[in-house]
């Protein structure tokens, strides 16, 4: 590794091109209902956009401990940058929704780089003792990407055209290309890694045989032959998988990370809270948009206050991670995230948009004290040799957890919305339907937040057996 590293530079030139990647992911949340009606596909169709996103991010994210290993930080995040250029092309191209979901995926595949590649970077280059702060100004960038998303792509919808969300982004791409170019530095060194291609194959097949259970069940039932077989087919080739990594030599994905009580308590928290966090950004814009009449741009504007807050608290949580340690965060955030879960179990058609507002605020305070705490904890109990496969599985588990946790909502959210339709429709026979489809969205939509409650006192009762303040491993 270079010992002369000047790392305002690195991070800064690292942390723009998240920001991008983040801002990419989060941008069609509140497009997904205008883009169902752009393509006439039906909201199980349309939800691939944001499932199929986070599915490529699972199946390339562990694959990049071994390119981490083969090639430079400059060549993988130049690459990186590059097919998110190539798949903002396809898109804001996209003649039809195939060709869209098609220029997603290519987005997808240089997100999935560069999350793992950040992370592993500040792991290497700050010492124990200053890696929270260091997350904690990552986190602000990372969380401040999905806090102007919803509001920038609202204004974009209501003023201009859906492809302008893609086009927008181009001469910010090409323009940290050249920045990365110029300023950016190889923080370690190239070895010669032989790739385990059997195992890439199963990863790709076992994480995708599950997300496509996930994602169909909605839409086709999980009584469907197809859906079991696709469930129960994606468990048995990940349990391959899994034991193919532990037998071997040199793993593409090291799980004997999880042999570390911390790291896998961390992993188990990450998976609820990521479920909640992604649920609750697909479910809220939603319940507003077809429940309540509200145009995305209103959608974006309820939920800004609350992402600002959680952007501009990443850093303050990073240092009182620093000084107190992960498990009174976790407390003190999911302190804040259950009630704010129960509040909106039982919404209804006057649900006032300011009580939304100063929920999804507290909301977002509950989970700064959580997200960026949380991959530095589980980062910071492995020794450093095992620190690119930790971000790899830290990223790979976040990534699947999303897409399970918003295709699992999703599915909830189509099952009761068809259930609460025939039940409205014989309490009120005269209703139309346009109010059948409002009234079944808006009653969907507590259910499904039942479920998000439930998932978040799970996190609780988990972090509570938590270790406290952790002792420092051995660095190599």
């Amino acid at each position: 590794m270079s010992t002369n590293i000047n790392k305002k530079v690195l991070m800064t030139v690292l942390i723009i091109g998240c920001f991008l990647s983040t801002l990419n992911q989060t941008l069609l949340n509140v497009a997904l209902s205008s883009l169902m009606d752009v393509f006439k596909v039906s909201p199980s169709t349309v939800q691939w956009l944001a499932t199929g996103f986070m599915l490529v991010n699972g199946i390339l994210i562990p694959i990049t401990a071994y390119l981490m290993k083969r090639f430079s930080t400059r060549q993988l995040f130049i690459s990186s940058m590059t097919l998110l250029l190539l798949g903002t092309i396809f898109c804001a191209l996209a003649p039809n929704f195939s060709i869209l979901l098609t220029g997603r995926m290519i987005q997808a595949a240089g997100a999935g780089i560069i999350m793992p590649l950040m992370m592993s970077i500040v792991m290497f280059i700050y010492p124990p003792e200053k890696r929270g702060s260091a997350m904690g100004l990552i986190g602000f960038a990372i969380i401040f990407a999905p806090a102007i998303a919803p509001t920038l792509a609202g204004f974009i919808l209501e003023y201009f055209s859906w492809r302008w969300l893609f086009i927008g982004l181009l001469p910010f791409v090409i323009f940290i290309i050249v920045l990365a170019l110029k300023y950016l530095i190889n923080i370690s060194d190239q070895e010669t890694a032989k790739l385990d291609w059997l195992s890439v194959i199963l990863s790709t097949l076992g994480f995708g045989f599950l997300l496509y259970g996930f994602s169909s069940a909605g839409s086709q039932g999980w009584t469907n032959p197809i859906i079991i077989s696709s469930i129960v087919a994606g468990i048995v080739i990940t349990y391959i998988f899994c034991m193919r990594q532990l037998r071997s030599e040199d793993p593409l994905l090291n799980l004997n990370v999880f042999t570390n009580k911390s790291f896998t308590m961390t992993s188990i928290i990450n998976v609820l809270v990521t479920m909640i966090m992604y649920a609750d950004m697909i479910l809220l814009p939603i319940y507003l948009q077809d429940g309540r009449g509200f145009t995305a741009l209103d959608a974006g504007l309820l939920l800004l206050p609350g992402a600002l807050v959680n952007a501009f608290m990443s850093p303050v949580t990073g240092k009182l991670y620093d000084k107190h340690g992960a498990k009174p965060l976790f407390i003190t955030g999911l302190l804040f995230i259950i009630p704010t879960m129960w509040v909106v179990t039982d919404l209804n058609d006057s649900t006032s948009f300011t009580f939304l507002m100063i929920r999804t605020i507290f909301l977002r305070i509950g989970l700064s004290f959580i997200t960026m705490p949380l991959n530095t904890a589980g980062l910071n109990a492995l020794p450093k040799l095992l620190i690119t496969h930790g971000t790899a599985v830290n990223n790979t588990v976040r990534q699947l957890a999303g897409s399970i946790g918003t295709a699992v909502v999703v599915t909830i959210f189509t099952v009761q919305s068809l259930k609460h339709t025939e039940n409205i429709s014989k309490e009120l026979p005269t209703a139309g339907i346009d109010q059948l489809k409002a009234l079944a969205s808006i009653y969907s939509s507590s259910d499904a937040y039942i479920f998000m409650t439930i998932l978040s006192i799970l996190a609780l009762l988990i972090t509570v057996f938590y270790p406290n303040r952790q002792k420092s491993v051995p660095t190599k």
